[in-house]
C-alpha cells in the first residue's frame, strides 16, 4: 500500500475549523468523499507543516492535527489592509459595482506584478480598502479527517507540478 511522500498524489478528505475570539473551534471548511482534496505532495503550495503532518500516512488511516499560525499563514499583518483609490477599479471608465462589494475577493496585482488576492474590506468615496492577508493569518487551524487514496503521479503531473484528471487540474 503506497505511503503519502514526496510526489505522490494524495486525496484526503477533512473537517478543517479554527479557533475563534471566545477560543471556541467553528468549523470554516469541509472536503468530503464526493469533493476530496486532491494534491501533488511536495509540491501543493500547501503550509509545509501540513504536508510534514501527512507525511508516511496510507489510504485509510485517520489524521488531526492543528497548525499555530506560525506554521500555516502567519501572523495577522495590519500593513496588508491598505487603501488604493477608487480609479484602480476602473474598467473602461466604469466602476464595475457587483464586482466592488465588501467581501469579495478580486485578483490583483502588484508594482512589481506579482499576483495576489485581496478583500474588499470598505469601499469609500474616493478609495477602496483592501486586505491582502490570506484568509487565515493569524489563526490557529485544526484539520480532522481521512487519507482516502495515495498514488503515484503521472511523469505529465509531475513534469506540471500539479494533479490533472479527477479531483485536480483539467487543460
Amino acid at each position: 500500500m503506497a505511503q503519502i511522500s514526496p510526489n505522490k498524489v494524495v486525496t484526503i478528505t477533512y473537517d478543517l475549523s479554527v479557533t475563534d475570539e471566545n477560543q471556541e473551534n467553528v468549523l470554516v471548511e469541509s472536503a468530503e468523499a464526493d469533493a476530496p482534496m486532491v494534491f501533488l505532495f511536495g509540491q501543493s503550495g500547501l503550509p509545509e507543516e501540513f504536508e510534514r503532518q501527512l507525511d508516511g500516512k496510507a489510504a485509510g488511516d485517520a489524521f488531526a492535527f492543528s497548525l499555530t499560525p506560525e506554521q500555516a499563514y502567519g501572523e495577522y499583518d495590519q500593513q496588508a489592509v491598505v487603501e488604493i483609490p477608487k480609479d484602480v477599479f476602473k474598467v473602461d471608465g466604469q466602476l464595475d459595482e457587483e464586482m466592488l462589494q465588501e467581501g469579495n475577493f478580486l485578483p490583483m496585482a502588484d508594482n512589481q506584478g506579482n499576483h495576489m488576492q485581496g478583500k474588499v474590506v470598505e469601499i469609500g468615496t474616493d478609495s477602496v480598502k483592501m486586505d491582502f492577508n490570506h484568509p487565515l493569518a493569524g489563526m490557529v487551524m485544526h484539520f480532522d479527517g481521512k487519507v482516502a487514496d495515495v498514488r503515484e503521479a503521472t511523469k505529465e503531473e509531475l513534469d506540471h507540478g500539479h494533479v490533472h484528471g479527477e479531483g485536480g487540474h483539467h487543460h
